[in-house]
C-alpha cells in the first residue's frame, strides 16, 4: 500500500486491512476507531451503569412530572417534618414541602447548569487548543501561558469571588452567573487536551496529504485534524460535566450560587443541614442524588475514556 493510500485511510480513522499489526481479524473486516471504541463499551458493565444513571437524571430534569406530580413550591407549614404520606413518599421538610418532589425537581437547575457550562468551555477550549497545537510558536506560548495562570487559580475560591461579584450585577434565579463563572474558570483541562491530541495528529501523514492538495489551515483543523482529535476532548468534557454540577451545588450551599426560585439540591442541603436533628430523610434525599449524578458522569467519563485509550485500563 502506498504511503498516500496509508495517509488515506488514517484520515478516515480506519487501520488498513493489509497492515500486519491489524491481525486477521481486521484482515476480513476494519473498524474505525470509533467503531471499536463502541465495540469496548458494549462489554463494560459500568459504561451501562452510570449510562443508566444518567439518563434517569436527564429525564428528571427535562419531565419532572414522569416522576412525582406534586407542586414543589406548594409547602405548608403545618405539615413540618411530617411523615410519607400519599404521594410524598420522603415526607415533608421543615417549612412543609414535599421532599421527593423537591428533589426530583431539583435535578433541572444542576443539570442546566452542567450541560451550558460545559457548552461555554468546550467552546473556549476547543478554539484555544486548536489554534495552540496547531500553529505552535509565539501564539502556543501565550495561550500556554493563559491557560497557566488560570490552572494556578483555585476553582472554588476563584468561583465563590466571581460569583460574588456577578450576582451583586444581576437578578433572577443566578444560573446564567453560575455557567459563566464555571465557563470562565473550567476551560483550560478541555484546552490542553485538545492541544495535545492536535499537537499529536498535525504531523500525520493524511494532513500532510492534505496540504500537499493545497488545504488551507481552517480547512485541514475542521476536516482533518478535529475528526481525529476528538475522542480524547469529549471525556474531559464528560467529567467535567460531574464536576460542574458539584461546584454548583457546593457555591448553591454557601448561598452564593443559586437562589430562590431555582430548587437546588444545593439549597436543599443547606436549609435541611439545620434542622438535621429533626429530620434527616430533607438532608440524606439530595445528598443521595447528588452524589449519584456526579458519579454516573464520572464514571461515564472512565469508561469512554477506556475505550478509546485501552492503554489506560
Amino acid at each position: 500500500m502506498s504511503d498516500l493510500e496509508m495517509a488515506a485511510t488514517t484520515e478516515l480513522g480506519v487501520r488498513p486491512s493489509g497492515d500486519p499489526a491489524a491481525g486477521p481479524a481486521a484482515t476480513a473486516k476494519t473498524r474505525s476507531l470509533y467503531a471499536d471504541a463502541w465495540y469496548d463499551l458494549r462489554r463494560n458493565w459500568i459504561f451501562w451503569v452510570a449510562s443508566a444513571l444518567v439518563v434517569l437524571i436527564v429525564l428528571m430534569a427535562v419531565w419532572p412530572g414522569l416522576f412525582s406530580s406534586a407542586d414543589p413550591t406548594a409547602c405548608n407549614t403545618r405539615r413540618q417534618f411530617a411523615g410519607p404520606s400519599g404521594g410524598a413518599i420522603l415526607g415533608y421538610d421543615f417549612q412543609g414541602c414535599d421532599v421527593f418532589s423537591r428533589t426530583v425537581h431539583g435535578a433541572r437547575a444542576s443539570v442546566l447548569v452542567g450541560v451550558f457550562a460545559v457548552l461555554m468551555t468546550g467552546v473556549i477550549g476547543l478554539v484555544f487548543g486548536m489554534l495552540a497545537g496547531y500553529f505552535g510558536g509565539w501564539l502556543d506560548a501565550i495561550l500556554s501561558r493563559v491557560v497557566d495562570v488560570v490552572l494556578g487559580i483555585p476553582l472554588l475560591l476563584a468561583a465563590i469571588v466571581l460569583s460574588k461579584r456577578l450576582s451583586a450585577d444581576r437578578q433572577g434565579s443566578g444560573i446564567a452567573t453560575v455557567v459563566i463563572v464555571l465557563g470562565i474558570l473550567g476551560w483550560t483541562t478541555a484546552a490542553r487536551v485538545m492541544r495535545g491530541s492536535v499537537i499529536a495528529a498535525r504531523s500525520q501523514d493524511y494532513v500532510a496529504a492534505a496540504r500537499m492538495l493545497g488545504a488551507g489551515p481552517l480547512r485541514i483543523m475542521w476536516r482533518h485534524i478535529l475528526p481525529n482529535a476528538l475522542a480524547p476532548f469529549i471525556v474531559v468534557l464528560t467529567i467535567a460535566l460531574g464536576t460542574f454540577i458539584a461546584t454548583e451545588a457546593t457555591l448553591s450551599f454557601l448561598n452564593i450560587g443559586l437562589r430562590s426560585p431555582a430548587i437546588s439540591w444545593g439549597i436543599d442541603i443547606a436549609t435541611a443541614g439545620k434542622h438535621v436533628r429533626e429530620s434527616a430523610t430533607p438532608l440524606v434525599a439530595p445528598s443521595v442524588f447528588l452524589t449519584l449524578t456526579v458519579l454516573a458522569f464520572i464514571m461515564l467519563g472512565d469508561a469512554i475514556r477506556d475505550a478509546f485509550d485501552p492503554k489506560l485500563r
